[in-house]
């Protein structure tokens, strides 16, 4: 069956500027990290992508090595693109990032212009684009040099291939050094992506001060910490959840009782708000409008549905407030 977007796809969902920069993000954005693999369910997919723009959601971000198997997701993803998004190519934002392991030997990891390069290369033949939106470098290269990176991601905006350069992972040191070049070469960085949640609040120890100074905005990852800040762990981990099984990024050491009391205790709060746990964390990340938007994941359409709707409350009293930090600062 043919796709027909909604016709009033924009008329809830909230848009915020990037940095210092013309370009307009959805509060929510979805991520393609997990269940958009070689080893999923392809229509699971498909009918995500699809929910998530009914709901106004212009932003899909990918990297080179999700899957798995690695580029897998970027190949289903163009897929998707084909069959039912291509008319609206213009209303979407498309990122990938590159800086992970890819492909073996010396050149398929880190930063080298020649990874970064063929990376991009690789990624715009498997999703079917001439170009993407958004380009990251995923991680800090400890052993190449900066300018050399940066000088890559000019070079792949002056060739056509992005539209915008971001980085991901960097602390506020690395950021504000890259910031630097890239602005020099003339193509300033319009994006960071880390992680960030109420659990996770390295950001605001000199990232966020740089990111405001810089003209930067932000799309923070792992907004509702792998699923702690959801109502799935409260009472354990189930046994089909990606916690019980084999992922190497999330395991039943990652849901510890710490962060669970957390949730409980957050449970609470977000229930008085007229919320469910995973609606409050959103909102909290996106409090303020320091955070640009906030990237989600999702396994089932029900999921991306929930945290929509999160938009609905984005305010918080001083005394909520408080009441977070004293529960998720406590050491």
């Amino acid at each position: 069956m043919s796709y027909t977007a909604n016709e009033q796809r924009y008329a809830d969902m909230k848009y915020n500027r990037c940095g210092n920069s013309g370009l307009l993000l959805p509060a929510i954005s979805l991520g393609l990290w997990h269940n958009f693999g070689g080893k999923d369910v392809f229509e699971n997919g498909r009918a995500m992508t699809r929910r998530a723009f009914d709901l106004g959601i212009t932003h899909f971000d990918i990297a080179n090595n999700y899957g798995p198997p690695y580029g897998s997701a970027e190949e289903n993803f163009g897929k998707i693109l084909k069959l039912d998004m291509a008319p609206y190519r213009d209303e979407l934002i498309i990122s990938t990032k590159a800086g992970y392991d890819m492909w073996a030997g010396p050149y398929g990891n880190f930063g080298s212009k020649k990874y970064m390069v063929a990376s991009l290369d690789q990624s715009l033949k498997r999703l079917g684009l001439d170009y993407v939106d958004i380009y990251y470098h995923h991680r800090p290269d400890p052993n190449t040099p900066i300018e050399e990176t940066m000088a890559a991601l000019d070079l792949l905006v002056r060739q056509g291939k992005a539209l915008y350069v971001g980085l991901s992972n960097y602390n506020a040191e690395q950021t504000a050094a890259a910031s630097k070049v890239l602005k020099e070469l003339g193509t300033p960085c319009l994006i960071h992506q880390p992680s960030y949640s109420i659990i996770d609040r390295w950001i605001e120890g000199g990232l966020q001060d740089v990111l405001s100074e810089e003209g930067i905005g932000t799309i923070g990852f792992l907004p509702l910490a792998q699923g702690v800040l959801t109502n799935k762990y409260l009472t354990g981990i189930p046994t089909d959840s990606r916690a019980a099984g084999h992922s190497i990024f999330l395991n039943e050491d990652s849901i510890s009782e710490k962060k669970i009391n957390i949730a409980i205790q957050l449970q609470e709060i977000a229930a008085q708000r007229g919320q469910s746990l995973a609606q409050m964390a959103l909102a909290w990340v996106l409090r303020g409008g320091k955070v640009t938007s906030a990237l989600i994941g999702a396994s089932r359409v029900s999921q991306i549905e929930e945290n929509v709707a999160a938009l609905q409350n984005l305010e918080f009293t001083s005394e909520e407030l408080a009441r977070i930090d004293a529960i998720s600062l406590d050491k």
